[in-house]
């Protein structure tokens, strides 16, 4: 996927990259997954503008520097303007993004909204702020994008939130639902999209590492104990510790879905699944046997 012409230059977000062949490797396998997922989920329309939504972790890194890098190539035709939505969390290092953002010449949007003293406010004693804050952030990001002129909001999800949302969804939630690479949001104007969706978070963690990023972490408001999320993930870590390579199978599991052999009568027409009636039709017919019989 990733053409092979001269790598020398590369976007300022790349400057001071390790010149091992290891990381070279690391940064063509995430170009590579990326233009891969933007190819597949027919993320470009030509001309739009992209709100690249930046928090200033390791993934949102990742995404910023590896879209930049398809653009500075020739291959992502749209424009990206990187937006930071600094939500008011307790000793939350404001000057960090608009510097980095700055000295590297990204187009950018610094934005400050107090939802934290919202969520505070509304959350009980003891709860977590995570659902309310993210409500609270997605609708922020939105209003940016539609004031920016922006079509699309990209997010930095990877292929290991997309697993544990499904696992997420699976134990509490009582369906079979993930984050979607792509989606329209319910007023139908904008797109919200995760073009990470093939790339593993270890990758994003040895990429953010070894450009010396300037991480800022996620639990600053001092809500993660405890999380459902954090369990899950633990449970994904044991599994692929037991036997690696399990998360990838999983995540294949996510787009090889068969409506036949689950059980939602909305998605599949079971009534309609009749076989001949020999008493009014004597005439042999062709079996079609389940291929996964017997299995």
């Amino acid at each position: 996927m990733l053409d092979d012409a001269d790598t020398t230059e590369i976007h300022p977000l790349f400057a001071g990259a390790p010149q091992s062949t290891e990381f070279r490797k690391l940064r063509k396998r995430l170009v590579r997954e990326t233009r891969a997922a933007i190819e597949d989920f027919a993320m470009v329309r030509p001309g739009d503008r992209w709100l690249v939504c930046l928090s200033g972790g390791k993934d949102s890194y990742t995404l910023l520097a590896v879209l930049h890098e398809l653009q500075w190539r020739g291959l992502l035709p749209v424009d990206l303007l990187a937006c930071n939505l600094d939500q008011g969390q307790p000793n939350f290092p404001a000057t960090v993004l608009p510097q980095f953002l700055k000295a590297r010449g990204v187009p950018h949007r610094i934005e400050y909204r107090d939802t934290y003293s919202i969520v505070t406010d509304k959350v009980p004693a003891g709860r977590t702020y995570c659902a309310l804050c993210s409500r609270l952030r997605r609708g922020n990001l939105y209003r940016i994008a539609r004031e920016e002129g922006c079509s699309a909001v990209v997010l930095g999800h990877h292929r290991d939130d997309m697993l544990e949302t499904f696992f997420m969804n699976l134990f509490h939630g009582g369906r079979l639902a993930t984050m979607p690479p792509k989606l329209l949001n319910e007023e139908g104007d904008l797109t919200v999209l995760r073009p990470l969706a093939y790339v593993a978070e270890a990758d994003c963690d040895r990429f953010a590492r070894a450009m010396a990023y300037p991480i800022i972490p996620c639990d600053l408001c001092g809500s993660q104990d405890g999380l459902q999320r954090v369990q899950v993930k633990r449970m994904l870590d044991e599994w692929e510790t037991r036997m690696p390579g399990r998360r990838q199978v999983m995540f294949r599991a996510l787009m090889n879905v068969r409506p036949s052999h689950l059980l939602d009568r909305e998605l599949f027409d079971f009534s309609g699944l009749l076989a001949p009636d020999p008493a009014r039709n004597p005439d042999p017919v062709p079996v079609l046997r389940d291929p996964d019989a017997g299995h």
